[in-house]
């Protein structure tokens, strides 16, 4: 197949999303199919390159930020794709497209199948879906659902990342059949080293917002300044000195290391030096930071929402917590902090569990049989 790929975001830049349509992109390759991406420039990055054998075009947009984009950001990339597609559709002629998020990609999507009879399908993703994070998206779901519900209509297949997922699609649109294809991990890229279980270093890696609920894991670890741990926050974003101030206010700012935005080969080596992930998100699609941590061999403390209760097995690679309550956290982690054997049997469950259920290879199939059938 000729697969068209277009997503807003794509690495270097973006975020879980990103990571999965590259990871897709790679196996779709090297299963012996044609991929081109559409995607967006940051920085001094060509224009287009090849890289794992997948043809990557980059646009101007008005992007402002490496790891996250604005409504403005995603129209501007909308009007930028669909400029390019034209010449691109002449060049590479594609079989099917493959639009990550309903919206921005989608739109160009549907573009290229009035104009030029090109099926495609949606896989969405979490923020272009109704209902997720209404804390941040309320309004923009408001307006954007008429364009969601023309791109849902004429696309050949939509795909959910998980089953919470898929639920909140059919409550805003019940007509369709929405297949789960979840996220995957490269386990020959994410590895579980000899690592130190003592003393106690947790890792969080996410953009730092009100989504990811650093705020609810601030408010635990406060708690057990009694136990030896440092924590380390793997990501940038606007609560960055809304935490600090936390972490302050509390009294642990020598105990909290905020890192920054971190390239995917920096994201290891925090990986690699911790011994427990804390991921107390409010709001997910399917975690790729969760099945990035799991592959790394560290047992994981979640909380109990969509996505995350579908990776991680409470009691066995890990603990979830009920969502939005600090103290259940805390008690979570007083548990988990003193007991270093425990830590270390859960973490290698959590490798055991991703090699076994979620490989890049198995998700690459399932979308190649979407794929193919929306060519016919």
């Amino acid at each position: 197949m000729k697969i068209l790929i277009i997503n807003s975001e794509y690495p270097p830049i973006g975020g879980g999303a990103g990571n999965a349509s590259s990871n897709i992109a790679r196996v779709f390759v090297q299963r012996g199919q044609d991929v081109w991406v559409l995607t967006s420039r940051w920085d001094d990055l060509p224009f287009e390159e090849t890289r794992d054998g997948v043809r990557v075009v980059r646009l101007s947009t008005l992007r402002r930020k490496q790891d996250r984009s604005n409504a403005l950001e995603q129209i501007s990339f909308i009007f930028a794709a669909s400029f390019r597609a034209a010449g691109l559709i002449r060049e590479f002629k594609p079989e099917v497209t493959l639009a990550f998020f309903g919206l921005p990609c989608g739109a160009v999507a549907l573009l290229l199948k009035w104009i030029y009879r090109v099926p495609y399908i949606v896989s969405l993703r979490g923020g272009d879906v109704p209902g997720f994070r209404p804390y941040d998206f309320r309004l923009y779901h408001k307006l954007a659902a008429p364009f969601l519900r023309s791109i849902w209509r004429h696309a050949d297949a939509i795909i959910a990342n998980s089953n919470g997922l898929q639920k909140l699609a059919l409550a805003f649109d019940g007509r369709y059949q929405i297949p789960v294809i979840p996220n995957g991990v490269d386990t020959s890229r994410y590895t579980a080293p000899n690592r130190d279980w003592t003393p106690p270093h947790i890792l969080s890696v996410g953009r730092v917002v009100y989504q990811k609920g650093f705020d609810l894991a601030m408010q635990a670890l406060s708690q057990l300044k009694d136990l030896e741990w440092t924590w380390t926050i793997a990501g940038d974003g606007p609560q960055m000195a809304t935490l600090k101030a936390m972490a302050e206010g509390f009294g642990i700012q020598e105990r909290v290391h905020f890192t920054g935005w971190l390239s995917s080969e920096q994201l290891k080596e925090q990986y690699a030096a911790a011994n427990v992930f804390l991921f107390p998100s409010r709001h997910e699609g399917m975690p790729n930071a969760v099945l990035e941590a799991m592959a790394s061999g560290l047992p994981v403390i979640a909380s109990q929402i969509a996505g995350n209760e579908e990776l991680v097995a409470d009691g066995e690679t890990g603990r979830l917590v009920p969502p939005e309550d600090a103290d259940a956290l805390g008690e979570a982690l007083k548990k988990l902090l003193v007991e270093e054997g425990v830590r270390e049997q859960m973490g290698q469950a959590a490798r055991r569990r991703v090699e076994s259920s979620f490989s890049w290879n198995r998700v690459a199939e399932q979308y190649e049989a979407v794929l193919q059938k929306a060519i016919g």
